[in-house]
């Protein structure tokens, strides 16, 4: 029953303290109580729209975002809500109109507005190969910088958005400034490492890659990148216990179910994967990072050698590697790598109960060799 001594601002407060806790279920049942009593509240429209963007009820929450622009056309939050929704629609067009009218109304002031904008578009531009989304997240991202010059994150944040523009001194500038502002700040380092391995700058990658923990990595590739250059540098073992902590995180991440290994798992069982909210709010963002730098420099990377398990030897990126063993399996016909990824690691699930991952060409190879399936000779 709704509690009437609680203001409008109280249900907000309340329901934002839960959304922060990532208790999207108990926020919007707060939100609606509130609204019970507050049907022209725009905050609570507006909060129950983040509740259910967040829940990835894209209707429902556009339909929230547009309630509150209802009531108040020009309210910042609103717009911005909205324009993420819009981006999940596809409605790219739509979604810049949101987002530039922030800009018209003058809130480029307000720095979580301009990363939450920034990062919405950066995360499209990164799925749909947008370059011109990538622009206007730099342009948000610049307006961060502007109100907290301090800031590691805002600093960081222009670092990406540079490197998918291919201004790449000017990314490893302002990731090396992020990291003078917070040497702590795991995913700039990350980032930079495989930028700076990508381009052949090994002893700069193994410098970064070595000042970060197991932990701070949320993807293979990083992964798999430190531990060649580790035995490459140091001439350790496949089973040195300098290497252990990393095998391990590689098999946590193997552990973790992705989108793919929960569909493998429906395939194989028949049973409902549980939905891992709060791990895929907080990382989604870095899920584009890495995988979009991994996919913008394949073409650029040095020449490798795998050997699959019948003998066959196949040189060139890892992404070059991959396509060839597709078009040497005439069962995969006219499949996209990542489906034809896919669809190896759904067979080898299905054969031995191995993951692998299929989002990038390297970690698959890599995964696959560490499984015994094939042979990596450089």
């Amino acid at each position: 029953m709704p509690t009437p001594f609680l203001s409008s601002e109280e249900y907000d407060e309340r329901a934002h303290q839960l959304y922060n806790e990532g208790l999207y279920d108990e926020a919007l049942d707060v939100l609606r109580e509130g609204l019970t009593l507050y049907p022209n509240s725009v905050e609570l429209h507006i909060g129950v729209g983040y509740a259910r963007l967040a829940r990835e009820e894209f209707a429902w929450a556009r339909r929230s975002f547009e309630e509150a622009l209802v009531l108040e056309p020009e309210h910042e939050d609103a717009l911005a809500g909205l324009g993420e929704t819009l981006l999940r629609f596809g409605q790219q067009d739509a979604a810049v109109r949101c987002f530039t009218r922030i800009f018209e109304l003058g809130y480029s002031d307000d720095l979580d507005l301009m990363l939450q904008v920034g990062r919405a578009l950066f995360r499209e531009a990164s799925g749909r190969d947008r370059p011109e989304l990538f622009e206007l997240a730099l342009e948000f991202f610049q307006q961060a910088v502007a109100q907290a010059p301090d800031m590691a994150e805002a600093r960081a944040c222009v670092g990406y958005a540079q490197h998918r523009l291919s201004h790449d001194a000017e990314a490893l500038e302002s990731l090396r400034h992020a990291l003078q502002l917070d040497s702590d700040h795991a995913e700039a380092r990350i980032y930079l490492a495989n930028l700076m391995y990508d381009q052949a700058e090994y002893e700069g990658a193994l410098y970064h890659f070595e000042r970060t923990r197991p932990d701070d990595h949320w993807d293979e590739l990083g992964i798999w990148r430190l531990i060649e250059l580790k035995r490459s540098v140091y001439n350790l073992e496949e089973n040195d216990p300098e290497l252990a902590p990393w095998h391990a995180r590689l098999t946590e991440l193997g552990e973790d179910l992705d989108d793919v290994d929960a569909m493998l798992m429906e395939l194989d069982t028949g049973d409902d994967a549980d939905d891992d909210e709060a791990p895929r709010a907080q990382l989604e963002m870095f899920g584009a990072l890495l995988t979009g730098l991994a996919g913008r420099e394949a073409a650029e990377a040095p020449a490798h050698q795998v050997v699959g398990g019948d003998g066959t030897s196949y040189e060139g990126s890892w992404e070059e590697i991959v396509t060839r063993m597709r078009d040497a399996e005439t069962a995969a016909g006219g499949a996209t790598l990542e489906d034809f990824m896919q669809r190896r690691a759904r067979r080898v699930f299905s054969e031995t109960g191995i993951q692998l991952p299929s989002h990038d060409a390297e970690s698959f190879l890599r995964a696959s060799a560490r499984a015994g399936l094939l042979r990596i000779v450089r």
